[in-house]
């Protein structure tokens, strides 16, 4: 993964507030992905969720459907808009969600356990 980091920088991605992260999840190639640790999953996610560790996806990436939308989130942002600029590059059609978790959390909208 370290090896794309400075590969990475620039790059348009599409960036979405919560608002339209939940209207894209209604989707019929809708994937929801936290980048998250797995100890953070645990703690709560939006439901549905597919968790991959940020720190593990570039070895899982072969296991994903390019023919899917992912939509992207982690705590704050950071992980999830690195996770969509290494997916976009790779051909996956992919959306950030704009102040991750914690957005969704302030917005009011549920989380699961």
């Amino acid at each position: 993964m370290f090896s794309y980091l400075f590969s990475l920088f620039g790059g348009n991605v599409k960036k979405v507030a919560v608002s339209e992260f939940e209207a894209l999840m209604k989707g019929p190639n809708a994937v929801v992905l936290d980048v998250r640790t797995e100890r953070e999953f645990l703690t709560g996610h939006i439901k549905d969720a597919v968790n991959i560790d940020f720190y593990k996806l570039e070895s899982k990436l072969h296991q994903l459907d390019k023919n899917k939308v992912y939509l992207v989130y982690c705590a704050s942002g950071g992980r999830s808009l690195l996770a969509c600029k290494l997916m976009s590059k790779l051909g996956f059609n992919c959306y950030d969600l704009k102040g991750g978790i914690k957005a969704w959390i302030k917005e009011g909208k549920p989380i699961t356990k």
